[in-house]
């Protein structure tokens, strides 16, 4: 028997890129990891043994009826999202997501739905809110440093599907829904903004494009970022399929606010050169801010009457929430990893302390919720060549 097998723990769903992220992560957040479940078998035992869990679960069914877990973290291609969620409230297990939360705005209204009967924590992992100085940056504006807040744009551009070569499960309307780059990695941008300013996307006109309709396939699968083909031959590496893409590249994004700010957003899968990178810059009447998550330990105060500054991330010069999210002095970097880690910390603090249905600080099915609905407002506008309101 294995140490730590008969403990309680969390099981991990998913073991691709981002499900060993939330291993880790977990770990460093205090939380015994009981074990992971892949897309087979194999992938399973494969899994388990390099992140040396105890179980490797061959089923959803037996993740399930184990008593011994708890919580599980839903890290699988879109399209199996509602369904293993459904049935991880269903069961009274605690369910952190990835997002997006969902496939549409109705799968994560009945998810929102259910989380809301079940007593269970039930959140979506929009990790980037908990970059020590974007949550800087939220309480200089809560606290009326810069002003009324007036405008504001930003981009999250990366290159990994930059070539008609280049595929993964996300370029399908059918395993990822019928936005991509939008739903994929643009609803962090629209998160982290709303959360940052407390206004919300109240109308959007959106203008899409895909760059490669069409896609050469591999035989085998294309691990995310990992920027070769996982297959284990090359005779199966050679085997090209052409597939038609129904799913964006990169668009750009105009934005009202609930709070008469307005804005654009600038998303891109195929931008040469930009592996990750996540960037605002808010406009107020006393001031600006800005952040890149290329240097996440600095952020920029824009100033009219004086010298701009760069603040670096230092928890002796932070407001007492963004102090509190940082694990190391000033001088000592911290990055992505660590968002997973101070997001878990949050997530499991509020189960330890019952807070987590009366005031969640961890992003929740409704935040998810919402960031759908702008998806599903984004893509009619895109069709229809017009503004579009999202019903509150």
């Amino acid at each position: 028997m294995l140490p730590g097998e008969l403990e309680r723990g969390v099981c991990v769903i998913g073991t691709g890129f981002i499900g060993p992220v939330h291993v880790e992560a977990l770990r460093r957040a205090g939380l015994f990891v009981r074990g992971v479940l892949g897309s087979s078998a194999a992938r399973s035992n494969a899994a388990a043994a390099q992140l040396r869990v105890p179980m490797a679960y061959q089923s959803l069914e037996e993740v399930l009826a184990d008593p011994l877990v708890f919580a599980v973290h839903v890290t699988t291609p879109n399209r199996h999202h509602f369904s293993a969620v459904e049935q991880l409230l269903a069961a009274g297990k605690h369910v952190m997501c990835e997002k997006p939360l969902a496939m549409n705005s109705t799968e994560t209204a009945k998810l929102v739905e259910l989380a809301t009967k079940a007593d269970v924590a039930a959140g979506v992992a929009y990790n980037v809110r908990y970059y020590p100085l974007c949550v800087e940056a939220k309480t200089r504006i809560a606290n009326g440093e810069l002003g009324l807040i007036a405008h504001l744009h930003g981009s999250y551009v990366q290159d990994w599907l930059l070539k008609p070569t280049d595929f993964n499960w996300r370029v399908t309307a059918e395993e990822g829904g019928p936005l991509r780059a939008v739903a994929d990695i643009g609803t962090h941008w629209l998160d982290l903004v709303q959360y940052i300013t407390g206004q919300k996307v109240e109308a959007v006109q959106g203008m899409l494009k895909t760059i490669h309709p069409v896609r050469r396939r591999p035989a085998g699968p294309v691990e995310t970022f990992s920027g070769k083909i996982a297959t284990k031959t090359s005779e199966a590496n050679s085997a090209l399929i052409d597939v038609a893409v129904d799913t964006e590249d990169c668009g750009s994004v105009m934005l009202k606010f609930s709070g008469g700010a307005i804005g654009s957003l600038w998303v891109s899968q195929a931008t040469a050169g930009r592996k990750n990178c996540i960037r605002f810059e808010i406009g107020g009447t006393g001031g600006a801010v800005a952040w890149n998550s290329e240097t996440p330990n600095e952020l920029w105060l824009g100033a009219r009457d004086k010298a701009n500054e760069v603040l670096l991330k230092d928890p002796a010069l932070l407001s007492s929430r963004a102090s509190s999210l940082c694990s190391y002095p000033g001088g000592h970097n911290e990055g992505y990893p660590d968002t997973f880690k101070q997001l878990f910390a949050d997530f499991y603090g509020a189960i330890r302390n019952g807070t987590y249905k009366t005031a969640p600080a961890f992003p929740t099915f409704a935040d998810g919720h919402w960031e759908l609905k702008i998806c599903d407002a984004i893509l009619k506008s895109h069709q229809r060549q017009g503004w579009e309101t999202i019903s509150s």
